[in-house]
């Protein structure tokens, strides 16, 4: 490279820095290691000689070519793949071979145009060989300028064109050259293939071509000696567009600009993932906010149907209330003073009539309460089992690879697994006879711990005993009156409007305090399901919406160094 001037020292500086940045941008992506290797070697790139890379299909004329351009016959030529490794030439006082890493040896020659320009000569991008295509593949974000080699006698196959669309993502300047046109027939023929190429080009990059119809064997032959031919090579148009057309200036611009293409090909790829990604984020957040509105939906209509269930079991008790009433009124009177006077058959009458089978409905009542707790229970783990099942499948359909991108869709695929294993865990082993059971245990020690009593069946037998031996010993208690007149006229309505007020006390307390302690630990119960699913969510949701923002921040930063790229590249063309 010539002596750089100031604008092209400033240039060169904001060159390495965008690099730079974009290789701390990767870095903090986690993107694939090749990914940042190449920033590195584009980084590297700006320091070294300009790089001309030959690539194109094995017996395609590569090595044929390279001789031709210098002049004599420093590579091997053959029909079969003989080139296995990248051969870089470039100039040396004398002929050696070095081996600078895998598969890359080096030759120095001395040889005047090797001066300002290394040439590279690749494998053959066959897919016969697919070690060869990859080796080349891997060089191809180090070039400064492609000479992609096509054989006349089967120009522009399928593989070549998918290995153009490979450098043409690399952002690289590419020259097609049609070698062996000495195997054609006429000019016609020669003609035609050329204008195959140049369409067949167009359509695939976009761009017009520069292709070079040549004949690398007639060039060097003429070079030899037999200098008929070299009219007929037409070899002389292609080196005088690489000696003078890619003068100093052109070859400053493009060693410049190249690495910058390396750049803009690994944004739009990061893009891509990025755009993929949030993509992914953006549903994923729908179905975090899916979950979240079943929960309160869930939460609502189990608050709205326990009210509902909550109101039989203080009918029930209201019930109870009203035949208490009703036996007060029925039985206090005077006409049954002497049946009054038997408290055991007052309290054996309360018990019956009064109370009845209270306990037993109540019991009734809160063991189908139970169930019902515990079946709305296990239908929501079901639900969000099947929820995830069914995101986990669509996900998997969507990824292809690796996506070739971080740890995103690994740490993501894991917190979804780990949230489905633990929902499939809880309903595969749900036992609803243990947890009915469980919950049962709990609501008896809550009402027993309501009403101070021993934990029993269920404690409402003794609790509903105690109410109704209370209520008898009221009424038995007229005893102490004495006087039958008296009791008849004073005592007994009284003592009936006492009683009555103590049966509404006694059920009211008694209705207050089991209401008071079903409620409590229902929903305690459902309060515990709800928190069990979203603490199994959670791990997901804080990665869902701290990767939200990660890659908000990495698609700003991408887009930013897009614009920094185009606007490099503009200041680069205005280079004079």
């Amino acid at each position: 490279m010539r002596i750089l001037n100031q604008i092209e020292v400033d240039i060169l500086k904001d060159d390495r820095s965008l690099l730079l940045g974009l290789q701390n941008i990767l870095s903090k992506f986690d993107a694939l290691e090749e990914d940042r290797q190449t920033v590195t070697q584009s980084i590297q790139q700006l320091d070294e000689l300009f790089l001309l890379v030959v690539v194109g299909e094995y017996n395609s004329g590569k090595s044929a070519f390279i001789n031709a351009f210098l002049g004599g016959r420093v590579l091997k030529e053959g029909v079969t793949p003989t080139t296995t490794r990248i051969n870089i030439l470039r100039f040396g006082e004398k002929q050696e071979t070095s081996i600078q890493e895998d598969r890359i040896h080096v030759t120095s020659l001395p040889i005047e145009t090797l001066k300002d320009v290394h040439i590279v000569d690749t494998p053959g991008t066959n897919a016969v060989i697919r070690e060869h295509e990859v080796v080349t593949t891997s060089f191809v974000p180090r070039s400064d300028l492609v000479l992609f080699i096509t054989s006349a006698d089967r120009p522009f196959t399928e593989s070549e064109r998918s290995f153009l669309e490979q450098i043409r993502d690399w952002g690289k300047k590419i020259i097609v050259i049609v070698n062996k046109i000495d195997i054609l027939q006429d000019e016609s023929e020669i003609k035609q293939v050329e204008e195959f190429v140049d369409e067949k080009y167009q359509a695939l990059l976009g761009t017009k071509s520069q292709v070079f119809m040549i004949s690398a064997r007639n060039a060097l032959l003429a070079k030899e000696g037999q200098r008929a031919l070299w009219e007929e090579s037409r070899f002389e148009a292609l080196e005088e567009f690489i000696h003078d057309t890619l003068d100093e200036r052109e070859r400053v611009k493009l060693k410049l600009t190249n690495p910058l293409g390396v750049g803009q090909h690994l944004v739009s790829k990061y893009q891509d993932i990025v755009t993929e990604n949030i993509s992914t984020i953006q549903e994923d957040l729908s179905l975090i906010s899916d979950v979240e509105s079943q929960l309160a939906v869930y939460q609502t209509d189990m608050e709205r149907d326990f009210d509902f269930r909550m109101a039989e079991i203080e009918n029930i008790l209201l019930e109870m209330e009203q035949r208490g009433i009703q036996y007060f009124d029925d039985t206090i009177r005077i006409v049954n003073i002497f049946e009054l006077l038997k408290k055991g058959r007052v309290q054996k009458d309360f018990e019956e009539i009064i109370v009845a089978d209270v306990p037993d409905r109540i019991e009734t009542s809160v063991d189908e309460l139970i169930d019902w707790l515990v079946e709305a229970d296990l239908r929501q783990w079901q639900g969000v089992s099947t929820y995830l099942a069914d995101r986990r499948r669509k996900h998997h359909d969507r990824i292809v690879g690796d996506q070739q991108a971080s740890s995103f869709h690994y740490d993501r695929g894991r917190l979804i697994d780990s949230i489905g294993r633990d929902a499939n865990r809880v309903v595969e082993s749900y036992d609803k006879t243990s947890e009915a059971r469980a919950l049962a245990d709990g609501v008896k020690a809550a009402i027993a711990a309501a009403a101070a009593l021993e934990v029993g069946a269920l404690g409402l037998g003794t609790l509903v005993a105690i109410l109704a031996s209370t209520a008898a010993a009221d009424v038995t208690g007229i005893l102490v009156a004495g006087v039958i007149a008296t009791l008849g006229l004073f005592v007994l309505p009284a003592r009936r409007r006492v009683a009555k007020n103590e049966m509404r006390s006694k059920v009211a307390d008694l209705r207050m305090k089991l209401m008071k302690a079903l409620r409590s630990h229902f929903e305690h119960e459902i309060k515990r399901s709800l928190t069990q699913i979203t603490e199994s969510f959670a791990p997901y949701s804080r990665f869902i919406r701290i990767e939200q923002e990660r890659l908000s921040k990495m698609n700003e930063n991408l887009a930013e160094f897009r614009n920094k790229i185009e606007a490099l590249k503009w200041r680069i063309e205005k280079i004079v």
